[in-house]
């Protein structure tokens, strides 16, 4: 009777799991009709809903669960049996990269993220990296044994898309030129192109994604198609640089939808043509980034067996609400909330992870950081420097246990590290900086446009990748733009009014003036005269209250995660 209960026990996780990706690839199959009915309104909301499938099929079999079980099922052997039991139900199966990750947030949920060690959670997969076969042929192949235009007029003809073509033969020949002029001598008859059969869409874009093999490397091959005002379809770009396809797939991006009844198969193809990202980031970007978490978890443990550097106290002006720590070696910094704030932060706990959870859900047009969240996490405590403990029981004891040989952390959160925005600036030669200050006022813009205000903009809140592109990370006082009163500074009634203590005019709690951006912004003149040139519209409420209307009216503004340059209609 007990096995027959680990059994039953297991089988339930497994259809959860089931229901949950069902659902997840229902709101997905719909991508291709939001895109081609240019409804954007509903794109962001599906965004919305499919990252909310996840823990609410968690919660449903957790619940079962504990109405099916009782306290004496709570034993180390039964719940070794039931790992067991679901192992067994994944030889073979699909998607047992994201039924592991779900069997753990089902462990966890019903433990209250207690008592969890390696041996009763998939913190290793049971397939060994297996790649599943895919119902149907993951790639389409275009063999070379048709001249180039041929072998691209038959790659644009086999899309799904229902929609007429503004001018599918300009297109081709416009895909070939640029093939030509990008590989060049390389680019011969001998050349075979693979295209997942599947469309990516992501904000007002869809994407053919593929990859290039010629006789002496292999190159990606991105193709975004984007609909007119007259519902008719267009590629926008030809798109083979590595880096350039990182950047479209990069961590500051909301989630593609992209159809994958076996996501290993597909991140193990992406994984070929962005060799320098990580599974965890690829299936972050197809939207599995709860398997996203497990698959970092996983990396982490990789790397800390491979170094011996201590965490530090993470570079740059400490903030105000998190406290951040990272390893040297390690590409990723730790972020923890304080336990009080600083009097000038009107915030609670509650809200700054609000904050975190709303950036997650909207449309981060390529500048706001993804983050994942975890509960109870264990670091061994010889990594730790003495200053680093000495600086999280300052700020944060109730979110910290030490014991002789570990750091427990309740809840805390992991982001891409990059450059402070404030440290860069200061190390920055002229054309670095002019192209710093650049990207911020186009971030800040871009986010504007997607209805997030930064509120606190001050450099030390943004961070420089490794692709030079300016990044927003401090989440604790965003909001939506549309919530924002952007006002100008009324002008004062008499003399003495400029020299008061005190502003003349009254300030409501949701007032901003952008005409006080200069004073805590602009204090290095060389910035000054690069703003001037480049962003003075920022500083002018009326620039703020002409997006707002853009907003309130259902306007979306392009975002191209591709260069200006690369695009048809700028060459």
């Amino acid at each position: 009777m007990a096995v027959e209960m680990e059994e039953l026990v297991a089988q339930t996780i497994l259809q959860g799991s089931d229901a949950m990706y069902g659902r997840f690839l229902d709101v997905t199959a719909g991508a291709q009709e939001r895109f081609e009915q240019r409804d954007w309104k509903s794109v962001q909301s599906a965004l919305k809903t499919r990252i909310n499938f996840y823990d609410h099929h968690v919660a449903l079999v957790s619940q079962q669960l504990k109405t099916m079980l009782d306290k004496q099922h709570a034993t180390r052997s039964f719940l070794m049996a039931v790992k067991e039991s679901y192992s067994h139900l994944l030889d073979d199966y699909p998607r047992y990269d994201i039924a592991e990750s779900f069997f753990n947030s089902v462990y966890c949920r019903m433990f209250d993220h207690r008592n969890i060690r390696r041996d009763k959670l998939f913190v290793n997969s049971s397939q060994g990296g297996r790649i599943p076969k895919y119902p149907t042929p993951l790639l389409k192949r275009y063999p070379s044994q048709q001249s180039l235009i041929q072998t691209v007029e038959r790659i644009l003809d086999d899309t799904p898309f229902t929609l007429p073509w503004v001018n599918k033969a300009r297109d081709v020949h416009r895909i070939v030129e640029s093939l030509q002029h990008g590989l060049g001598p390389q680019l011969t008859n001998e050349i075979t192109i693979d295209m997942v059969r599947e469309p990516f869409f992501r904000n007002k874009a869809a994407y053919l994604i593929g990859r290039i093999d010629m006789a002496n490397q292999t190159r990606p091959l991105v193709l975004p198609l984007l609909v007119n005002s007259h519902g008719e379809l267009y590629v926008d770009a030809c798109i083979t640089d590595s880096d350039e396809v990182s950047v479209i797939f990069g961590f500051a991006r909301s989630y593609f939808m992209v159809y994958a009844p076996a996501p290993a198969a597909l991140v193990d193809f992406l994984n070929q043509l962005m060799p320098h990202k990580t599974p965890a980031q690829l299936y972050t970007a197809i939207g599995c980034q709860k398997h996203g978490k497990t698959e970092l978890y996983r990396e982490f443990l990789q790397h800390m067996d491979n170094s011996d550097d201590q965490f530090v106290v993470a570079p740059g002006i400490k903030g105000m609400v998190m406290s951040v720590f990272t390893l040297p070696s390690y590409g990723f910094v730790f972020k923890i909330i304080k336990d009080k704030f600083a009097p000038q932060k009107d915030v609670t706990h509650a809200v700054v992870k609000e904050k975190y959870q709303l950036v997650k859900e909207h449309d981060r047009v390529g500048r706001m950081a993804d983050t994942l969240d975890y509960r109870h996490f264990i670091f061994p405590r010889h990594r730790f420097s003495d200053a680093l403990i000495e600086e999280l029981l300052e700020v944060a004891p109730s979110n910290i246990k030490l014991t002789n040989k570990e750091v427990h952390i309740r809840h805390l959160y992991m982001e891409r590290r990059m450059i402070p925005l404030n440290i860069y600036l200061e190390q920055a030669d002229d054309d670095e900086l002019r192209e710093a200050v650049q990207e911020y006022g186009d971030a800040i813009k871009q986010l504007a446009a997607a209805n997030i205000f930064a509120g606190d903009m001050l450099f030390k809140n943004f961070g420089v990748s490794r692709h030079s592109r300016v990044i927003f990370y401090d989440y604790d006082e965003i909001s939506y733009l549309t919530e924002v009163n952007f006002r100008y500074i009324p002008a004062p009634r008499f003399p003495e009014d400029e020299m008061a203590a005190e502003p003349w005019y009254s300030v409501g709690e949701y007032d901003v003036f952008p005409e006080e951006f200069r004073t805590f912004l602009l204090i290095n003149p060389k910035i000054r005269a690069l703003f001037d040139e480049l962003h003075s519209d920022l500083f002018d409420a009326g620039y703020w209250q002409s997006l707002q209307n853009n907003i309130q009216q259902g306007q979306f503004n392009d975002v191209f995660p591709y260069s200006e340059v690369s695009r048809f209609s700028n060459l």
